[in-house]
């Protein structure tokens, strides 16, 4: 559904940068001294999803947008209300958002930052979106929720793992409900350790951009507390689509580990890569040669077919789970879709949720009263056990689960095993943890 020409009201301020050398233009079309951007008038409010429809995480950006629409139906009082009956908070009562009818525009990130940029923009400017929500990468989090601060709406991000996006680049406008680098790697170290020893040799190949950098530092700096050794760091270019190039010296390194620090359709194509080679059939310093993907998702297991069984990393979250708040969502959405979400599906799902749900609670389309909403909020009933939004850097703490590829799958769907549920308290951090310095909130802007 695609709305245009809607009456946009608030200032924004002049000359603020957004983009490459672009500027939002100065519109004064309000008069109250508590005007914002993009201020609802009519009957109706519209959200920007932006997602990535072409490109390497284009099978998560898919799954994301039909999770939107199903927000969106759910939230307009449609289907069978899916989490809103179970979610800890009972604002929301399936009648909009503060009475007005949700309708939505989309984008297509490319899985490009500047594209993603544009994209917002363009939905900001043009579309009148009063909350820009999306992305499969963090580099995309980090451009669209910094254009997000300078244009004064809130930034709801989606599959974003960095830790950048809630560290040195965390912004007041912007949430992160997905967990991040640093928490995949405190909920793998004691299983990798107890499935594979304390003495191990590991060869690293990572995404070149933000969330790659991150995530190898984690999962180094956890592996190697644990008495591991990182043998070698490789850096690979995000548009890559083959990997052999990478993997033949793995072979000769020493290593009898390789992390895979890649996602979507390069994690697909490195670990095809890597099997290739015969590294799951070698012995290397007297051990099974083994290989781990920090950071994958049911999606990523389908792409990967065979290859995927008995590999072990990190999710968000999984369809299996039985609370009541996933299983009412997997209802929801296989009923509507006819397969059970992805983890991507999940969450951008309940970030729309968690939107509308502020502003109800705030009683107020304000950015900073939204803000103020989220910040320190605790919820329940969404998945993944009691969740807090902390205040300090707007990053979620949730229980994060740790799965490996089935290796007698029972359908195309049924591709991850939950191998453990690590509490919340496991993976939390002080908000001033080396990893993630280096970076202020800074003030909510409404841009006005």
């Amino acid at each position: 559904m695609s709305k245009t020409n809607l009456t946009r009201r608030g200032v924004l301020k002049s000359g603020a940068g957004i983009g490459a050398g672009v500027a939002l233009p100065t519109i004064f079309t309000a008069s109250s001294a508590g005007a914002f951007t993009n201020e609802p008038t009519g009957s109706s409010v519209t959200l920007g999803f932006n997602v990535p429809q072409t490109g390497p995480y284009a099978d998560e950006g898919a799954d994301e947008l039909r999770a939107y629409e199903l927000a969106v139906e759910h939230l307009n009082g449609g289907g069978d209300g899916g989490m809103l009956s179970t979610f800890s908070s009972k604002a929301l009562q399936g009648n909009g958002i503060l009475g007005k009818k949700v309708e939505y525009v989309t984008g297509d990130t490319q899985t490009k930052s500047d594209a993603a940029r544009a994209s917002a923009k363009s939905m900001i400017e043009k579309d009148g979106a009063i909350m820009i929500t999306g992305g499969s990468s963090s580099g995309v989090a980090v451009a669209v929720q910094g254009l997000c601060q300078e244009a004064g709406v809130i930034f709801m991000a989606g599959l974003t793992h960095s830790n950048d996006t809630t560290g040195k680049d965390k912004k007041a406008n912007g949430f992160r409900h997905f967990f991040n680098a640093y928490m995949s790697a405190a909920a793998l170290a004691p299983v990798l350790k107890n499935l594979y020893g304390d003495d191990r040799k590991a060869y690293h190949l990572t995404a070149d951009y933000t969330w790659g950098w991150t995530q190898q530092e984690s999962i180094a700096a956890a592996t190697e507390a644990m008495g591991w050794e990182t043998v070698n760091n490789v850096l690979t270019p995000l548009a890559q689509t083959d990997f052999s190039s990478y993997i033949a010296p793995v072979l000769d390194s020493g290593a009898d580990v390789l992390v895979l620090n890649h996602y979507g359709g390069n994690m697909v194509n490195s670990l095809t890569n890597a099997v290739q080679f015969g590294l799951r059939n070698k012995q290397v310093n007297g051990k099974n040669f083994e290989i781990v993907v920090p950071l994958f998702s049911r999606l990523m297991a389908r792409g990967a077919g065979e290859n995927i069984k008995g590999i072990v990393g990190s999710t968000n979250w999984h369809w299996s789970l039985q609370d009541e708040g996933s299983k009412a969502f997997v209802k929801s959405f296989g009923t509507k879709y006819g397969f059970p979400p992805s983890q991507a599906a999940h969450t951008c799902y309940v970030q729309t949720l968690l939107y509308a749900d502020a502003v109800e609670r705030a009683k107020s389309f304000n950015p900073c009263d939204v803000a103020a909403a989220l910040e320190g909020f605790e919820f329940d009933g969404m998945g993944n056990g009691k969740t807090l939004y902390r205040a300090d850097d707007h990053q979620c703490f949730k229980d994060v689960l740790v799965v490996k590829g089935k290796e007698n799958p029972t359908s195309e769907f049924d591709l991850l095993e939950v191998v453990e549920v690590t509490p919340a308290a496991q993976v939390t951090y002080p908000a001033d943890h080396p990893m993630f310095a280096g970076g202020q909130l800074g003030s909510c802007n409404p841009g006005a």
